[in-house]
């Protein structure tokens, strides 16, 4: 890999100099793409036992309760989609078996509940193969989508037993249409659903955009999940996290070299080159990558770039990459319109989780 501009400006001090996100392109065959549809590597260990319920929030108690017994129930036969026909394939077709009422569960609750870890946990305790079961947040799943093309997305995922959607939003009526849809279709071929996020189903969309249209697709959705409530003090309610001061152009250089298998690019170029790949290879972008050093953070300048600087800070947090940065503080990224929109979740995390990461990058410019 080339190193950055900002990389050639400074003597080698390690023996290599560091990676550079700008200079990958990566190809992710689709076999890959749903591989990897797994828990992320920080929740590789959590189960249903490892979660402790707040005894003042008996919501969370009852979540986990309905949940084991949700996966216990998903380790009989998949339901054949179309149904069976008689002897040699001639005859009527018999419908599929799949069972009556709500065929996914619906973790609705605040940030920092456990909403994840419970979801997560349910991905382990399903008893079937990994290879049957997929894992992804509501924006990998509509990458999915647009690197495989739906029919091959409902074709690829149809033969799953479970399929979890972690951070589950619906941003733009094209959204809701595509996820309804698919959802839909899964649930004919007898997937099981589950899925999280700080919006009841009934709810998505509410004060996202006023699209009276899609109202039906909305309920429609809501239909396909049981709710579940998980109480719990709200991220929301304890504001935003202070970032911690952004490091010298120098400092950040030197950590770079110093630190085997860093990346270092300057920010700007690096949004750039974001707009030219695939928010679904994101992850793809990152492997190997030891720390993320970036010279210049400036304030995301538009929506669309925006939104994909928020799919890679969740690419980072699922691999727990350590990202240190010089320029603005991460807290500044997104403009104040930005943070009062219908994306503002979507920013409060990236905020949250890249500055979790920041933190976990003191130790870089200690050891530099």
């Amino acid at each position: 890999m080339s190193s950055s501009p900002a990389a050639s400006e400074v003597s080698p001090i390690a023996d290599a100099a560091p990676l550079s996100l700008c200079a990958r392109s990566p190809h992710v065959p689709a076999d890959r793409l749903v591989a990897e549809m797994v828990p992320p590597p920080r929740f590789d260990s959590v189960r249903f036992a490892t979660y402790i319920p707040d005894p003042n929030q008996p919501s969370q108690t009852e979540a986990v309760r309905v949940l084991e017994e949700f996966a216990s129930g998903l380790g009989g036969a998949h339901a054949v989609a179309g149904g069976r026909r008689g002897f040699f394939g001639f005859g009527k077709a018999r419908a599929a078996k799949v069972p009556a009422g709500p065929r996914g569960v619906y973790l609705d609750g605040g940030y920092g509940v456990g909403k994840t870890h419970l979801l997560a946990s349910l991905w382990h305790a399903t008893p079937a193969e990994p290879a049957l079961k997929a894992f992804g947040t509501f924006v990998e799943l509509t990458n999915l989508v647009g690197a495989l093309g739906f029919q091959q997305t409902v074709q690829t995922l149809s033969g799953h037993r479970l399929l979890c959607i972690d951070e589950f939003e619906l941003d733009d009526p094209g959204d809701t249409v595509l996820v309804s849809t698919l959802l839909g279709r899964l649930v004919d071929a007898g997937v099981a659903l589950a899925a999280t996020s700080n919006t009841l189903p009934g709810k998505l969309g509410e004060g996202r955009f006023a699209a009276a249209d899609f109202l039906r697709e909305i309920q429609g959705l809501s239909a396909h999940f049981r709710a579940l409530r998980i109480d719990g003090e709200d991220y929301r309610h304890r504001g935003l996290p202070a970032a911690p001061a952004p490091y010298s152009d120098e400092q950040v250089t030197k950590a770079a070299y110093a630190t085997p298998g860093a990346s270092l690019d300057a920010f700007p170029q690096l949004l750039d080159h974001l707009a030219k790949v695939h928010p679904s290879r994101y992850g793809a972008l990152t492997d190997g990558v030891a720390a993320v050093c970036l010279t210049d953070v400036q304030p995301v300048p538009d929506q669309s770039t925006a939104l994909r600087l928020v799919v890679l800070a969740d690419r980072l947090y699922d691999r727990e990459v350590p990202v240190l940065a010089s320029g603005m503080p991460f807290d500044k990224l997104f403009s104040d319109e930005m943070l009062n929109g219908g994306y503002r979740k979507k920013y409060f995390r990236a905020i949250s989780r890249l500055t979790a990461l920041a933190r976990d990058a003191k130790e870089l410019v200690a050891a530099g």
